[in-house]
């Protein structure tokens, strides 16, 4: 991959608001229309997804956990390379980020701490000018993850969408505070809000569609504003009381009775 480092500052302007690139992904990474989420469909690699921009020393990459997977080990990777994804050749990413990309290349990722970031936290990450890779999880304390970043030449922010991390969210990283009611985004599709009709009433709110699901329990019953409230208050669902590990797009007309889908899998809507 040596013929696409970029030694210049040739790419976009670094004011531009962070996304991910479009074209530069993993081979199960599928983006929103706004290429602010990223979703890994299957399996547990093939996860690399790159911010569209070099990123300035000191600039904080702020992301949002949206969805965890069980079943798996490890979870969500991030760093720095000086790959210019605009320039990575389709399909030749590998399927990991570490060790794989960092062997290929001049990257430089960590592993956040197991259990470090779940489902709903904020996950801020930097290098600063003395080439110290940080993160610092919610208002948690910074995580010196690496100290051995190169500076001097153009970097672009590698995300490892990987293993128990099933899908996360860039976010603006100059708010003071980020939005508890999250447009969820699975596939592409974000979240409906429309009103409801009889009989497809949230049975919280008792006005908008019941449009979300949660997983692993299955309960359809909510609207998607409703079911971030339950979730960031409780994260246990009001039904059956079992734990709410994601929040995900509900199919077909809601069923108020017990035996509507429970145990059903995130892959079951993605």
């Amino acid at each position: 991959m040596g013929a696409q480092i970029c030694s210049q500052a040739d790419a976009e302007a670094p004011g531009e608001t962070l996304r991910f690139h479009a074209e530069a992904l993993g081979a199960q990474v599928r983006l929103d229309a706004e290429r602010s989420t990223a979703l890994r469909r299957a399996t547990f690699h093939d996860g690399i997804v790159f911010s569209q921009r070099p990123v300035r020393p000191g600039e904080r990459v702020a992301l949002r956990v949206l969805c965890h997977e069980r079943g798996w080990c490890g979870g969500l990777r991030l760093g720095f390379t000086r790959l210019d994804p605009a320039r990575v050749p389709a399909r030749s990413l590998p399927p990991f980020v570490c060790p794989d990309l960092e062997w290929q290349s001049p990257t430089w990722a960590a592993v956040l701490p197991d259990g470090c970031a779940r489902t709903g936290d904020v996950v801020r990450f930097w290098v600063t000018r003395r080439g110290r890779l940080f993160a610092q999880v919610n208002a948690g304390p910074r995580l010196l993850l690496r100290k051995d970043v190169p500076m001097g030449a153009p970097l672009w922010a590698v995300m490892d969408v990987y293993g128990t991390t099933k899908a996360i969210e860039l976010l603006d990283p100059t708010a003071s505070t980020f939005p508890t009611t999250m447009p969820h985004v699975l596939g592409g599709e974000i979240l409906p809000e429309p009103g409801a009709t009889a009989g497809e009433e949230c049975v919280i709110c008792f006005h908008r569609a019941a449009n979300t699901c949660f997983v692993p329990c299955g309960h359809k019953h909510f609207c998607s504003s409703c079911a971030w409230r339950v979730f960031g208050d409780t994260a246990k669902c009001p039904m059956c009381r079992w734990e709410i590990e994601a929040v995900a797009l509900a199919r077909g007309r809601p069923a108020l009775g017990t035996g509507d889908g429970l145990l059903v899998s995130v892959a079951d809507w993605t």
